[in-house]
């Protein structure tokens, strides 16, 4: 039996373990017939052309944990925001973790997608808002949905300003040889309401494990969320990260990717404008090397006038690893004084590593302002021979550059820790010891 007809063979017996309402079940029993109808994405389809799941669909993954590992802070702890308080929802195996997290129901919701299934205190959220922007055509987004129960809930009422950044973290334990974990996350943010959101996937030990995940942002109006996922898993560990954001009126969301490790990683980041005077940011660092394969599709949507988006794309690629990026800017008709920036920069450490570029603009309104750019070189031979003529060793200055062309994008995090962080995370990376705190 291969991975498809396990999973569609599964599908019964999930629902079965699962309390919820009609509404979630004929959205599930929708999405497991469309999965079936189009099974996993192939090289034949143009947005997969450059990334392969042959792999991951031959191996025989446990679509359910059957065991319970303990996972102790001490061994864990690394993996957190510890330089300040934040709230957490932690999932070991694809179960809610309480020891490890930090909920709260008082001002706002930061809690789970099971409660929110479940509860009849929240079936008006969940009518309203669940499965919503999500692309229900997209086949593993339909995988996601069909099997959707467990992840994080977070509600930010109208005007909140959270206190403190949130944590999203799975872990995985190797408590199988093969496991499939598919969070699903709904973050709504009410108007002038502002977020701060840090997303993780961690694998603790060298069993293989694929996260297929889905995200749906709700932005109302004027409302500012600053979404960051932190890639950096093992060599054994491949992600599928969906994330779909609704935006309304004059609201700002910015979603920063830092992808250093996984074995293949696909980002498939989407927003969609549903008013006015709406900004979009999206921003990456990519630094892999060996045979990795990273993998950002992504699409800004623009429906409405007076609207921005910005775009930003850092790869550094060494070994035999591979890069991708699928942008897309669509631009209807109506959405006049659109202004759509869209950049991405790549740097081949060697002649084995590959970049595929796709920038795409399509536009059907004739008063924009939109550009696309895309480099892929080397390091200048110039500036490393400078440096190296002033004391600096080849090692150090090569990392000064590679710190240089990233660091557009580093500046731009607005959590001081988190910034110190993936400093920390680049500077191991590069495998040198400078501080990078500039």
């Amino acid at each position: 039996m291969d991975l498809k007809d396990k999973l569609i063979s599964s599908f019964m017996a999930f629902e079965e373990t699962v309390d919820t309402s009609a509404a979630v079940h004929d959205v599930r029993t929708e999405a497991i017939k469309n999965f079936e109808k189009v099974g996993f994405p192939t090289k034949k389809d143009e947005a997969w052309k450059y990334t392969s799941l042959n792999t991951l669909v031959k191996t025989d993954f446990s679509v359910f944990s059957k065991n319970n590992k303990t996972v102790e802070l001490k061994e864990v702890k690394e993996y957190f925001l510890q330089e300040v308080d934040t709230y957490k929802v932690v999932f070991v195996d694809g179960k809610y973790n309480s020891f490890l997290s930090q909920t709260t129901h008082e001002g706002l919701d930061v809690c789970l997608m099971s409660a929110a299934l479940n509860k009849p205190k929240y079936k008006m959220v969940i009518d309203t808002y669940f499965n919503k922007v999500a692309d229900i055509q997209e086949s593993l987004t339909s995988l996601n949905t069909a099997f959707s129960y467990e992840g994080a809930y977070i509600n930010v009422p109208k005007g909140k300003v959270v206190d403190k950044p949130i944590e999203i973290i799975n872990f995985s334990t190797g408590v199988e040889a093969e496991l499939l974990l598919q969070p699903r996350n709904l973050i709504i943010v009410g108007e002038n309401a502002h977020v701060q959101i840090i997303e993780k996937n961690q694998c603790l030990n060298s069993n293989k494990v694929l996260t297929n995940s889905v995200t749906e942002v709700f932005a109302q109006k004027r409302a500012i969320v600053d979404y960051y996922k932190v890639q950096n898993d093992t060599q054994e560990a491949s992600l599928i990260d969906n994330t779909y954001i609704s935006q309304k009126k004059d609201s700002t969301v910015s979603v920063h990717t830092f992808s250093f490790g996984g074995s293949m990683t696909r980002n498939n980041l989407n927003f969609y404008h549903k008013d006015e005077r709406i900004n979009s940011i999206l921003k990456g660092i990519t630094i892999i090397g060996d045979k990795q394969h990273v993998d950002h599709y992504t699409l800004v949507h623009h429906a409405h006038p007076n609207c921005e988006s910005h775009q930003n794309y850092k790869g550094i690629y060494g070994g035999k690893s591979t890069g991708v990026f699928n942008g897309k800017i669509y631009v209807e008709k109506e959405a006049q004084k659109t202004d759509a920036f869209q950049q991405n920069n790549n740097v081949l450490l060697n002649d084995k590593a590959t970049v595929n570029a796709k920038p795409q603009l399509e536009i059907f309104a004739d008063d924009v302002k939109c550009s696309h750019g895309c480099t892929i070189g080397q390091l200048d031979g110039d500036a490393m021979f400078y440096m190296q003529s002033r004391g600096i060793p080849k090692k150090e200055a090569k990392a000064l550059l590679m710190y240089a062309f990233s660091n557009e994008v580093i500046e731009s995090i607005k959590i001081p820790e988190l910034k110190q962080k993936i400093n920390k995370i680049i500077a191991q990376k590069l495998g040198v010891n400078i501080g990078f705190d500039l």
